[in-house]
């Protein structure tokens, strides 16, 4: 007997409603019909323990079937099943409030993903790309007769019984025109690959090839064999990946072997990797990966996917974890996540900011249990991961507070400190006369090599920092720390940099110092360069350009963040300290040179020379060094 009726939705039409908006995404009915499938075998499983079922649940799977010439896509289990009456309640009865309520409430981009999810509509994704649904099912209940249900896309739909020998249910699709895409075969594996990868149970994906005899061997009422559908399939996903195992059961290869398998492309092992596992308060499992970091930030995201019982929800978990957090790899799974959910949902939800926050304490547990464990092995992947933890301590407090403890810095000798223990190193022979400890870096010490020798020269202790986030870092730590300054050691001259009660006697005059000054400016850009006659050492280069800490650090940080509020500085030109050494034996020279031309070529050739050692000199400027070079050396 044929049932007809109306699927009770207040919509006029309903499914026109689902494609407009969920189009953009819409080759996720895959994923709602697949997890159905799953779910439906899950069930058994639940009915076998509490022993309401007595099928067998040793072969339990989901096939995905592509059938080109008939332009269907069928997704079978042999799961649960469905009675007319079942069928009908969870398929036949939907409510909406009206089409335009429905319409308003979900025009937001950000929410076209939740709308299957707040409705429950995973089945009904299916006209997203269908013209015509079938469903063929049958219950594992005992007695139960197959039942077949047929939707065009309208609220129109027939019921009737039908005839199946497997107990289970087939979800056939009958592809739109416009949608022809999900006839490919590629198609249709790449969808699988992203969503289904993980699933735990069997998934095989088969597409329908030429008729072949029955294997059999069956014939029909003439005698001759019956041809049947050649089906070639293969199983596309691991029903058990590792981070559903426990940690005490796999070996660092286990994680390493897992780790290819998420990342095919990536090429170099992770360093080390952490496994969650918690069941209170909330379910959490999951493995993330450390890898080695590079300095460009960007490239590094995305590479952690956010799944729901081993359902993929997403690969982009930005503003959903801390952001520190997505230069790791890995997966994170939790029940407690929403499947079918925007991410202006996900970051509200209360679950979601719970699991953030014990994933982020997680991670500095870790860090802190190497660091402490085997403090030379951690030294020696601290520049692979320096990034992640500078990156951590700017943007999560919690963090910050932890990492502090672990958090290394490398002197230009290649020993490492954490900043108590630097603070505490320098704090004597690196004071300055106001009481400050200034901490001096180099953010590249073969570029700043002179400037390096000259402050270890002197028994200072010099740090090497670099990176994309170090001039933000150092202004935390000094606001944290308000008796330490940070200066890179081009910033200025030595002893200016850290200045002490005495200071060097100039061999000039005051006369001479302002002749000298003059000279000078003579021969420079007054807008690049701010000439200083400076008392330094004999020892000390005659002309040395320097610029200023703050001015530096403020354009880092501005290039960092993209300009924010800051643009004036972009439109500023470079500008720099021009240090003259009133004590070196040259400049006295250049004060004594009667000629004109002789005193311009030697004040040339130290300022070349100066410009020289900042990798400045370019171009004409050094034809033409080279050029009096030559004539001086002759």
């Amino acid at each position: 007997m044929i049932k007809k009726g109306n699927i009770n939705v207040q919509t006029e039409n309903i499914f026109p409603i689902i494609k407009q908006f969920l189009y953009s995404d819409h080759e996720i009915f895959l994923r709602e019909l697949v997890s159905n499938a799953v779910d439906a075998t899950q069930k058994m499983k639940t009915l076998k323990t509490v022993g309401e079922l007595n099928s067998d649940i040793t072969k339990l799977r989901v096939e995905v079937l592509l059938d080109k010439e008939a332009k269907t896509l069928t997704i079978r289990d042999n799961g649960i099943g469905m009675t007319d009456e079942e069928l009908d309640k969870y398929i036949n009865q939907i409510a909406f409030s009206g089409a335009e309520e429905f319409v308003n409430k979900y025009k937001d981009a950000d929410t076209k993903n939740s709308i299957i999810g707040h409705f429950g509509l995973g089945f009904y994704s299916a006209f997203m790309v269908a013209k015509e649904v079938e469903i063929i099912t049958k219950s594992q209940l005992p007695n139960s007769k197959p039942v077949k249900w047929v939707c065009d896309g309208s609220p129109n739909f027939t019921m009737e019984e039908t005839k199946k020998k497997t107990k289970g249910t087939d979800i056939v699709l009958h592809i739109a025109d416009d949608s022809t895409e999900f006839l490919e075969e590629n198609r249709i594996s790449t969808i699988l690959n992203k969503y289904c990868k993980f699933l735990p149970v069997e998934i095989k994906f088969g597409t329908k090839t030429d008729k072949i005899d029955d294997p059999k061997g069956k014939k029909d009422d003439k005698g001759e064999i019956i041809k049947v559908d050649k089906v070639s399939d293969n199983i596309i996903n691991n029903t058990k990946p590792a981070w559903t195992k426990t940690p005490a059961n796999l070996k660092d290869e286990n994680y390493k072997s897992f780790y290819k398998e998420l990342y095919p492309m990536e090429f170099n092992d992770p360093l080390f990797h952490i496994h969650l596992n918690v069941d209170f308060p909330f379910n959490l499992t999951g493995i993330l990966y450390f890898p080695k970091l590079k300095n460009n930030l960007e490239v590094q995201k995305n590479k952690i996917n956010l799944y729901s019982n081993q359902v993929f929800i997403t690969d982009n978990v930005e503003n959903i974890v801390p952001e520190f957090l997505t230069l790791l790899h890995g997966v994170i799974d939790s029940p407690d996540i929403p499947l079918n959910v925007s991410r202006s949902y996900l970051q509200a939800d209360g679950n979601v900011k719970k699991i953030s926050s014990h994933i982020t304490k997680k991670v500095a547990d870790k860090l802190a249990g190497m660091f402490k464990k085997d403090r030379k092995d951690f030294e020696q992947k601290w520049d692979d991961v320096k990034v992640f933890i500078e990156y951590g301590m700017l943007t999560e407090q919690k963090f910050y507070d932890k990492a502090k403890d672990f958090s290394l810095y490398k002197n230009t000798a290649g020993n490492y400190y954490t900043f108590a223990e630097f603070s505490e190193k320098v704090k004597e022979s690196q004071k300055n006369k106001d009481g400050k400890i200034i901490v001096l870096y180099t953010n590249d010490a073969k570029e700043q090599h002179s400037f390096v020798k000259t402050a270890t020269d002197k028994g200072y202790e010099v740090l090497e920092l670099g990176g994309p986030l170090i001039s933000h870092l150092i202004s935390r730590l000094e606001g944290d720390n308000t008796d330490v300054q940070f200066a890179r050691v081009d910033a200025d001259i030595i002893d200016k940099l850290i200045e002490k009660e005495e200071t060097a006697v100039s061999k000039l005059s005051d006369k001479e110092q302002e002749k000298l000054q003059k000279m000078i400016e003579d021969q420079v850009s007054k807008e690049k360069f701010t000439v200083q006659v400076q008392n330094m050492s004999v020892s000390d280069s005659p002309v040395v350009i320097t610029q200023s800490e703050f001015m530096r650090r403020m354009k880092e940080q501005q290039q960092l963040s993209g300009g924010g509020g800051m643009q004036m500085f972009g439109a500023m030109p470079e500008s720099y300290n021009l240090a003259i050494n009133s004590n070196h034996e040259l400049i006295g020279k250049v004060l004594a040179e009667k000629t004109k031309k002789k005193r311009v070529d030697l004040i040339n050739q130290l300022l070349d020379l100066a410009m020289l050692s900042q990798g400045m000199l370019k171009g004409e400027d050094l034809t033409n060094f080279i050029s009096r070079s030559v004539n001086l050396i002759k």
